[in-house]
């Protein structure tokens, strides 16, 4: 039963998570926008870099590629509060039952790990030379979130045998 609610509170935590990113990305929306419009602008990265002909300069893409963003999170946010409740709900029913259960939570978690590794790390890291940026660098934060969603969707897929605690 400890490993259940282990696998609860942690879905539930990264639920939480996801909950403050869109609350504070549609609440606060110029802040982050101003991270992804210096992404794709490419405007820090290294003087003279012959990368500049992937910069984005047009706003209206600029937004859409951030409303994607938070599009993303808000149905990552959804999967995993729909998961963590549903293995609440089958929190001391048969094995099958429980891990029926986190398919929700399995399917939010992958988003997430998908977003990290896509959106932050692939599009914005090297596609757009984040990297390059000493202002406009998400690349840690992303490999942080990465690690952290991985770890729980790690947890969460274990398998249970009959006499785990």
């Amino acid at each position: 039963m400890t490993l259940r609610i282990s696998r609860v509170l942690l879905v539930a935590a990264v639920a939480f998570y996801y909950t403050l990113i869109v609350l504070n990305n549609c609440t606060d929306y110029g802040t982050n926008h101003q991270f992804v419009h210096h992404v794709m602008l490419m405007d820090t990265t290294f003087p003279g870099n012959h990368g500049m002909w992937r910069a984005i300069q047009s706003p209206w893409m600029q937004k859409a590629f951030y409303d994607g963003i938070i599009i993303w999170e808000a149905i990552i946010m959804v999967l995993c509060w729909a998961g963590s409740a549903r293995m609440l709900r089958e929190f001391r029913g048969p094995i099958d039952a429980f891990h029926k259960a986190a398919r929700a939570a399995v399917a939010g978690l992958t988003l997430g790990l998908l977003l990290w590794l896509v959106a932050f790390l692939s599009v914005g890291g090297e596609w757009f030379l984040m990297w390059q940026s000493n202002a406009w660098n998400g690349q840690e934060a992303a490999l942080r979130m990465f690690t952290v969603t991985g770890v729980v969707l790690l947890v969460v897929i274990i398998p249970e045998g009959r006499n785990s605690t």
